[in-house]
């Protein structure tokens, strides 16, 4: 028969089971009075857990600490627990009993370890499955993380409450620049005020979470919409807590409105609009803030039948080479050319427009790109064969490439299995955007250089850090973006006017040729005469010709070039 303190005993336990093991949810609350009631049973003055993630942790008292019991009387150690768990965590459990509190029976001291053991279980499970918890659903900076955005929708799906719902992705715009101008700490700074600016107007109506980068997914309620919107189109953002330096923020933000009733198969259904929406921002949006509709699923449809059709196409020689010729306009003479590339499909022509951009989410633009090098080569090689007067062709590559570290010898080995001399080449290249893409381009210019390869910069003055790209990069042609060249409507005193003066003056005392782009009228090419910019292509010589009529030209060799 049980005595009357071991029945007690029993009471408590079961109290404290009881609170430990609530299906539906955990009351830290009632465990904890659950432990204060059994501490005051056996005397205990005080009782401690610990956590760790790992033994350096412990060293270095990195952990949890929680006083589940303390009557505020001083007191020692009487017991301690050490638990070390398959993860290799640690749990540490102690228990403190005041001077004049009277020992245990070694019966009660079984029985108080067999409580700290089942509480430490308990306790370490528990805050194991907070750590999993954290980096299931968080990033290694504390962001919430996509899982995290996914799971949110699942429950709204769940409770038949995504209509109502406004989904979005931003991605910061320019933030390469911002690291680079104030500093990777000072901008990691301003990446979360932004975030923090956003989730405190979301509150309980929603959820905010980091995809990587300065990317970033939300859905809430659509009556907190514009006001955020209103944020992502810019606002300012300290970057330094102390002195309360700003710096304005803006993003690239794809939106979705969910109506009332909706419903998706998965989660994913809603990252896919978002995205596509997204990217339509990034490519200039009004605000640089689309929101989704259904001629953007008709795009998806279109760019995984045009990823479909590739490699197919590219075995067939599909893609075939057009020449645009480039011009001296001062004895009309046919200097040069530039390959441009055109799709024949059952055909028709895919516009440009309707392939490159697709190709470029990918490594399939670079496949794209060596297959017009040589096809380039294999005319040139043929041309000099047949005696022809051969002018130097200029061949695209993709800003995808500038990440290959054997690029070289990628472009060297289609040229030299052609037997083409390097002089008839001209590598050309767009501006880049980010500063590692710099770095990236100028490694690649200069090797090309101590190859004997022109190499031309195309659109310049619409990307990174423009004057530093022709200062530091070794070029041989610079071609002026037709956005600089003035149109008829400009005097000589237009911003575009001057602007064009400028940049020809500047590129001629680097000792660059010059090439305008997008000439079409005879009003521009006096405009090129008058700043002695003497090469240019566009419509008003020739549009991009197919390879037949480009060897016409070349045979004819000189076009009759007039001004106003």
């Amino acid at each position: 028969m049980m005595n009357e303190k071991t029945e007690k005993f029993y009471h408590l336990m079961e109290k404290l089971i009881r609170a430990m093991t609530q299906v539906n949810r955990f009351d830290k609350y009632a465990i904890l009075r659950g432990v204060a009631d059994m501490c005051k049973f056996y005397g205990v003055s005080m009782a401690v857990y610990e956590f760790y993630q790992s033994s350096t942790d412990e060293k270095h008292k990195k952990g949890d600490k929680i006083v589940c019991f303390d009557d505020g009387n001083a007191g020692d150690v009487s017991y301690t627990e050490r638990i070390l768990t398959k993860s290799r965590a640690i749990v540490k459990g102690t228990a403190y009993m005041s001077k004049d509190t009277p020992p245990l029976s070694p019966e009660d001291e079984d029985k108080l370890q067999l409580v700290t053991r089942m509480l430490l279980s308990f306790l370490s499970r528990h805050r194991l499955e907070g750590v999993v918890e954290k980096y299931t659903f968080y990033d290694d900076t504390g962001y919430r993380n996509v899982r995290s955005f996914l799971r949110y929708l699942e429950v709204l799906s769940e409770n038949n409450s995504l209509g109502g719902h406004t989904a979005l992705y931003y991605n910061l715009r320019h933030f390469t620049l911002v690291n680079r101008d104030i500093g990777r700490s000072a901008g990691d700074i301003a990446m979360r005020n932004y975030f923090e600016m956003i989730e405190k107007i979301i509150g309980d109506k929603g959820t905010i979470c980091r995809v990587g980068g300065d990317n970033f997914v939300a859905v809430f309620e659509d009556e907190l919409t514009d006001v955020i919107l209103n944020i992502l189109k810019g606002a300012p953002v300290v970057y330094d807590n102390n002195s309360g330096k700003r710096i304005m923020v803006s993003a690239n933000t794809g939106v979705f409105r969910m109506h009332e009733g909706y419903k998706f198969d998965t989660p994913g259904d809603i990252m896919d609009r978002i995205l596509s929406s997204s990217h339509a921002a990034k490519s200039g949006g009004k605000d640089h803030v689309v929101f989704f509709d259904e001629k953007m699923e008709i795009s998806k449809e279109k760019r995984m039948l045009i990823q479909q059709h590739f490699p197919q196409a590219l075995k067939n020689e599909e893609f075939k080479v057009f020449y645009q010729p480039k011009i001296d306009i001062v004895t009309g003479e046919l200097v040069g050319g530039e390959a441009l590339c055109r799709w024949f499909r059952d055909g028709k022509i895919v516009p440009p427009m309707e392939f490159i951009p697709i190709l470029e989410q990918n490594t399939d633009i670079c496949q794209l790109d060596f297959y017009m090098l040589d096809h380039v080569c294999r005319d040139i090689r043929r041309w000099l064969d047949e005696g022809r007067n051969v002018v130097r062709i200029s061949v695209n590559l993709s800003r995808k490439h500038m990440m290959d570290v054997d690029l070289l010898e990628h472009i060297i080995e289609i040229i030299d299995r052609n037997n083409v001399p390097h002089e008839y080449i001209e590598i050309e290249l767009t501006e880049t955007t980010t500063d590692v893409e710099f770095r990236d381009l100028k490694r690649v210019v200069s090797s090309l250089q101590q190859k004997g390869i022109y190499t031309s910069v195309d659109d310049f003055g619409m990307g990174y850090s423009s004057l530093n790209l022709i200062r530091e990069i070794p070029w041989n042609v610079l071609k002026v973006d037709r956005s600089f060249l003035p149109v008829d409507d400009d005097d000589a005193e237009s911003t575009r006017s001057v602007m064009f003066k400028y940049v020809v003056a500047m590129a001629q005392d680097l000792g660059l040729e010059c090439v305008a782009e997008g000439v079409e009228t005879s009003h521009q090419v006096k405009v090129l005469r008058d700043n002695n910019c003497i090469f240019a292509q566009g419509f008003l010589f020739d549009k991009p010709l197919p390879l037949n009529e480009f060897e016409e030209r070349m045979n004819e060799h000189f076009y009759k070039v007039k001004d106003e």
